[in-house]
């Protein structure tokens, strides 16, 4: 038998093992035979090098600083930091194949110097990075953080010899801008393994004294609609008059002290609750078990209407009924486990989670639907046979035996 592949992932806006995607993947393929390396930032005072599950990891201190002049500097740290490590990585373990995740994209730099020693570039996408210039830039910024990004995913796919995409939007996204041929992408979903949320168990005191318990799991950025979230609390609490409802957010961002002070000011500190980051899988799956709704109110802009959210997935794998605004891929990802308010509209997605409130049948039927879709599609196993057919294209092996369109439904 021949020398096992060897793969190096890059990875800059997460670390790992946290960043769920890329563990599920570097594992994916260290149970496959291949040799896995990880680059990515330090976050929790974590080791700068160990070994998890047969995975390499080497980790660099990463300063984390609000604003573009944050990410500026972000990036003038990361991208040498990372470009070190692929050296001692390279002397030290090897590898044959480099697989980075954006944002941002500039890996393709770095893919490029190895290449010329005949290494392979797969690029991962994560994130449309100039849709999220334009969802959270304006004026000369925009003008300038949406060219540069548009240029760097444009070398990013000219670089690569293969793509992964997170679902089909993306994937035209490559094949219309990034002019990249259909047979060199892959479609692997972001998904959760069967076991993540077993434990989890319903906790009454969860609810904060409320009769009912709703649950928004996730990052708290700009583009992720916390802001009308609390306004549709706020349409509940107070032109509904409804105080028998607990809003819990659970996650940590950018803009979560911005979002801590805006609930204060609605007075709406008694209804909702900021838990912060958790860690804790089992607490994560207790608050899914609890929760009578949950919510995903990113507002309807053509980053979200592309994305795909990995709390949607979350949601359905503890079969919990889903509020959201109508962006097309949740409503593919979810589809009849989940209501879509038709527009930006925080006072509907307030009734819309009243309604839901109100018909404990409809919400248990949601719940069936959503942990059938999970078990169908959304669950990681059908997503393995997609990742190893990508590195089997890019290596010229024989595919794995499952087809791959399965987790292109």
């Amino acid at each position: 038998m021949g020398q096992p592949c060897r793969v190096l992932f890059l990875v800059e806006n997460g670390d790992v093992p946290t960043d769920r995607r890329v563990w599920n993947e570097a594992v994916t393929l260290t149970k496959a035979g291949y040799r896995v390396s990880v680059i990515c930032p330090r976050r929790q005072s974590r080791r700068l090098h160990e070994r998890i599950e047969g995975v390499s990891l080497y980790r660099y201190p990463l300063p984390e600083l609000p604003g573009i002049g944050g990410h500026l500097v972000e990036y003038a740290v990361a991208l040498p930091a990372t470009f070190v490590l692929s050296w001692v990585v390279f002397f030290r373990e090897g590898f044959d194949v480099i697989h980075a995740a954006n944002p941002p994209d500039f890996f393709y730099a770095i893919a490029r110097v190895f290449k010329l020693f005949g290494k392979k570039f797969i690029f991962d996408q994560h994130d449309l990075v100039p849709e999220m210039c334009l969802a959270r830039w304006s004026g000369l910024r925009l003008r300038l953080t949406h060219g540069l990004a548009r240029r760097m995913e444009r070398a990013t796919f000219r670089t690569a010899d293969v793509v992964i995409s997170p679902n089909e939007s993306y994937r035209r996204v490559a094949i219309e801008r990034g002019h990249v041929d259909p047979d060199r992408i892959f479609v692997v979903r972001s998904a959760i393994r069967r076991d993540v949320f077993k434990e989890g168990r319903p906790r009454p005191e969860l609810r904060g004294g409320k009769k009912h318990l709703v649950t928004f799991l996730g990052t708290i950025g700009p583009n992720d609609g916390i802001d009308q979230l609390l306004l549709a609390m706020r349409h509940i609490v107070v032109d509904r008059q409804r105080r028998d409802i607990q809003l819990a957010i659970v996650g940590d961002g950018d803009v979560r002290r911005d979002m801590v002070d805006l609930c204060a000011r609605l007075g709406l500190t008694d209804f909702v609750r900021f838990t912060g980051h958790v860690s804790d899988q089992r607490v994560l799956a207790d608050y899914l078990a609890t929760a009578d709704v949950c919510v995903e109110p990113a507002p309807k802009i053509p980053l979200n209407e592309l994305s795909t959210m990995n709390k949607v997935v979350d949601y359905l794998s503890m079969g919990r009924p889903v509020v959201s605004f109508d962006l097309h891929e949740v409503r593919d990802t979810v589809r009849s486990a989940g209501v879509y308010v038709p527009s930006n509209d925080p006072g509907d997605f307030g009734d819309q989670i009243l309604r839901l409130l109100a018909s404990p049948d409809e919400r248990e039927r949601m719940g069936r639907d959503g942990v059938q879709r999970y078990n169908d599609v959304l669950e990681w196993d059908h997503q393995r046979e997609s990742l190893l057919n990508a590195y089997a294209s890019l290596l010229h092996r024989q595919p794995a035996p499952t087809d791959i369109q399965a987790s292109r439904s």
